[in-house]
């Protein structure tokens, strides 16, 4: 995948200190979509999940915290169990994708 292209992470952290997890979720909401309360996704380049990872590493203290960004296949599959962040019904979209639900059907719908 080339290094200009945007691709999808999933990011989620573990943070011990109360203050520095307001800090950092504070940050992650601004660079990126909360899935759940410290896991989040979004759509980088290269240059652009390194200053996100920067800025994190800024943030948090590396002796004791930990921040983790994953990338994702083109075409994930996502399943959920249990009661979930958003009533039934309700899409979250970012880029034309539906972060909420199973897209394996092309149209975002379990």
């Amino acid at each position: 995948m080339p290094a200009n292209q945007p691709r999808q992470y999933l990011i989620c952290y573990d943070i011990r200190d109360p203050a520095r997890l307001g800090r950092v979720h504070r940050f992650m909401t601004g660079v990126a979509t909360a899935l759940q309360y410290s896991v989040f996704t979004g759509f980088y380049t290269e240059a652009e999940l390194s200053r996100v990872l920067g800025d994190l590493e800024s943030i948090i203290d590396s002796r004791v915290d930990d921040v983790r960004a994953y990338p994702l296949p083109a075409t994930p599959r996502a399943v959920s169990l249990g009661r979930g962040m958003f009533p039934r019904g309700i899409l979250l979209v970012e880029r034309g994708r539906d972060l909420l639900h199973d897209s394996t059907d092309g149209k975002g719908s379990p």
